[in-house]
């Protein structure tokens, strides 16, 4: 597992740590059921504190990508099989946004953005059915 972190980036240090575990998961480079480093291991390997570490694996716990057990460390979570089809969509995307001339600012905020709508935000009505 590479992971890459950057101290002089404004980004903290467990946020860097959770988006390059975060890409490793859904890309397939770690795949479900395998063990993550120890929280000590990895911080010692990265130069963390083990706090950052721990901090890092707790956000993925509560997006469901990892599961912690006590004593036996973090796992990848089995469930996350169906990731493979959306990191493909990611990277057709930023293939077509870059053939765009689209900056990559301007496409976090498109997808931002897309993220956020909701058909209720927008007023759109859902049809009511009919008996």
């Amino acid at each position: 597992m590479l992971i890459r972190i950057d101290p002089t980036l404004a980004t903290p240090l467990y946020e860097q740590l959770v988006s390059g575990i975060r890409a490793s998961i859904i890309d397939g480079r770690l795949s479900g059921g395998e063990r993550l480093p120890a929280a000590r291991e990895l911080a010692a390997s990265l130069d963390l504190n083990v706090h950052t570490v721990l901090r890092a694996y707790h956000v993925l716990r509560d997006e469901r990508l990892i599961e912690l057990h006590r004593g036996r460390g973090a796992v990848v979570a089995v469930r996350i099989g169906g990731h493979a089809a959306l990191a493909g969509a990611i990277h057709d995307l930023v293939d077509e946004a870059k053939s765009h001339d689209v900056s990559e600012g301007a496409l976090l905020a498109l997808i931002h953005e897309a993220y956020r709508w909701t058909p209720q935000a927008a007023g759109v009505q859902r049809p009511v059915p009919t008996r």
